[in-house]
Formats: C-alpha cells, structure tokens, sequence
C-alpha cells in the first residue's frame, strides 16, 4: 500500500465525462488499497471566464475580491469529483483551502505557500476516504482566500505531497510523459523513463511545458517523487527524482526552446563603476525579469555594450524605461528585437563530460545559424538565435547529442 497524491488539470476534467475518467483512475487506486488524496484544477476554460468577469466588472478590481472569484472554478471541479467518486461508491470529500488549512502569505494573485496542517488530510485516510482538494487556493492571515498563480494547482498538490510524506505526487496532463525535445518539432524525440529534478527544473524554465517551474523545485527540495502521466492514455510516464535514483546519466537529457524570448542591446554605455547597475536596477523596479546578460568592451575601452534577453511581453516597457533613463545612462544608442528564440541543451552527464558546448555551436554553425547571445551553467548551455531557425536547430542538436528515437 502506497500514499498517493494525484493531481488532475483543466483539461483532465474539462466536463463531466473527463470528470468520470479520473473518478476512474482514483477508484482504481483505491482498489489497489492505496491511500489517495487529489488535487484538481477548474474546468479548462472556467478561471479564464472568471478573470473576464472580474476585468470586465473593473479594470482596477481589488485583488483579494478577485481571489474570491477567481478560485470558485476549483471549488466546483473538487465538489463533482467528490460527488462522482461517492456514486461509484468510493468513500470521498472535498476541501477547499482554507479547510486544509493550506496558509499563504498576503501576495494576492501570486501568494506562496508558507504552511499546511495535515490533521484534516490524515483524518481522511486514516477513515479510509478520498480527499478532493481544490488545487491554486489557499488563505492568508487575515481570513482572505488567496491564489497561487500560474501552477498553483501542480504547486498545491507537491506541497500536499510533501506534508503527508506521500510515496509519490502524479501530476496527470495532456502528455503521457516528459520527452527529450517537443515531439511536435521532432517526431522521434524520446519519452524519458526518469529525469532528474534539476534537469526538470532547467527544462520547465527552459520553455518546457511539462511541469511549472515553482512546483519542481518544490519537489527538489522536499525529496517528492513526482510523475507526469496523461489523463487520456493508460501509458507509463515519467519519474521527477534525485540523482541517486539514475543509474548513468547521459551527457544531454534534453533540447528545450522558448519562443516568448526579446533581446535588447544598449551601445556605447560608458564602461566605468555602478553604470550596469543603473540598468538593470530600474528595470528590476518595473519587475522584469532579465535572464541571459552579455557585455563587451568597445575597441576604445570607454564604453561597453551590453546584451540581455528579456520575455517578449516585457520589451516595451524595457526599452520604455531604458529611453527614460537615457540622460543618467549616456548610451549612444539602443537596439532591440522580439524575432528571437532561446534555444538549450540540458543534462546532468555535463558535470563530468568536455566538449558539450562546442558539439552545440558546431552543429549550429554547420546548419549556417548565428549564435547571437551565449548562456551556460553547470547542466545546460543556452543560445539566442533568429526565430526561423527554431525548428531546424532543435532537429539538428537532437540527432547531434544521440537523442533520436531508433
């Protein structure tokens, strides 16, 4: 007998007939004589309705009244699963956050879990039922229903998986697993038995849309053994767990990508003390997140130039605060882009193998693409590069590291 916590997204139970297949799936587990709680999203398409609603009401809505609304979509969801489950004669309730009691700071829209009670969850396994939890919510100090943000759902069962000490979190999805590239892209890209969680926390930050970024490095540091399955397809999937749980590690695990990518080149900075950090201080005020950063020297040693990458969405405002921090900065002039991709090789086999990065900027440079930013850390290395040759550099590094499906 395991502990068991799965969790099931907005298309796993996007209407009643999805809803009876994880009832399904859960009823199975419970049979087996696996303890099981579940963390469900809303109905795909719902918290997006609701947002509309709240937008639509007023543009400058209060944020914790926005929470309010916001989270209904998975008190639904959680109340017709625990219906369904008690039709098919599995013992079940639903809890909504603050029932649990799952406790978040007061950052409403984006609150971080701080604290979960588990008497409520150990109750309910210990009187052999099924909790159903209403996944992304939680609630603050002061009494108010908080969300959790983009993930919230992966983010809440994780953290839930962790508390209960459970012996594994199965995240259920669109996908039957994590691959060694999009299969879209690159049709004999390789579903992985196991991957590790800082290999997975690169690719999800990486542009892979497999597993949130906040809910595997939750995982990561509580030690959960996490699995991506599908909902639609009865088919092994693939493990999230500590190194020590693979055997060998191959040298690249993965090709990730991200489209949403800007680059931004501000030219003839002055090269002296504290002028970067007039920069990049201003832009971290606004909340953009800056990510792969490049300077150079100009010929005469005065100036500098320097490239980073920001998400596309933010390039207005970037290149906005940049221009009104002109006089302070003295620059000569400013260059940006959003037809850029950043393209990533990842894998754990990097910390003990030479010559990673240059097979990559070979590869490229056989296939005619300029590299035009160069990121690296201890398990991947990143390049910019144009955007219409995203497809064609992710084939080629694929077959390049070995990665093609026989």
């Amino acid at each position: 007998m395991a502990r068991i916590v799965k969790k099931f997204g907005g298309t796993s139970v996007g209407d009643l007939d999805r809803i009876r297949n994880v009832a399904k799936r859960v009823a199975q587990a419970v049979n087996e004589g696996h303890e099981v709680a579940v963390v469900v999203s809303a109905m795909s398409g719902v918290t997006n309705q609701l947002v509309d609603y709240c937008r639509t009401a007023a543009p400058m809505h209060d944020a914790r009244e926005y929470d309010t609304v916001v989270a209904a979509g998975e008190q639904i969801t959680s109340g017709l699963l625990a219906i369904t489950l008690q039709d098919m004669g599995i013992p079940a309730r639903s809890f909504l956050g603050w029932q649990i009691a799952l406790k978040t700071n007061s950052v409403h829209g984006a609150a971080r879990i701080e604290e979960i009670e588990p008497e409520a969850l150990e109750a309910c396994f210990k009187e052999g039922r099924v909790a159903v939890i209403a996944g992304f919510q939680g609630i603050a100090d002061d009494n108010r229903i908080t969300t959790l943000g983009r993930g919230g759902s992966d983010t809440s069962a994780v953290a839930l998986a962790a508390v209960v000490s459970a012996d594994r979190c199965d995240i259920y999805t669109d996908v039957d697993g994590v691959y060694t590239t999009d299969p879209r892209i690159v049709p004999k890209a390789r579903k992985l038995n196991k991957i590790t969680y800082e290999e997975m926390l690169e690719m999800a930050s990486l542009g892979a849309k497999v597993l949130q970024t906040r809910s595997v490095a939750l995982a990561m540091k509580h030690g959960v053994r996490t699995q991506v399955l599908s909902s639609f397809e009865d088919l092994p999937g693939t493990l999230v767990v500590g190194e020590e749980e693979i055997v060998e590690q191959e040298v690249v695990s993965g090709i990730a990508y991200s489209r949403g990518e800007a680059k931004v080149t501000i030219i003839g900075l002055k090269d002296t003390p504290g002028m970067v950090s007039g920069v990049f201080a201003p832009l971290a005020k606004h909340n953009v997140n800056v990510d792969m950063i490049v300077q150079s020297a100009s010929d005469n040693s005065q100036t500098t130039d320097v490239t980073f990458t920001v998400p596309e969405d933010d390039l207005k405002k970037t290149v906005k605060v940049i221009e009104e921090n002109r006089d302070t900065l003295d620059y000569k002039d400013l260059g940006y882009t959003g037809d850029v991709v950043k393209v990533s090789v990842v894998g754990l086999g990097m910390r003990s193998h030479a010559g990673v990065a240059s097979k990559m900027f070979d590869t490229l440079a056989e296939k005619g693409i300029n590299i035009q930013v160069i990121s690296t850390s201890e398990i991947k290395v990143s390049v910019v590069i144009d955007a219409e040759y995203t497809e064609l550099a992710v084939r080629a590094l694929h077959t390049a590291y070995g990665l093609d499906q026989a």
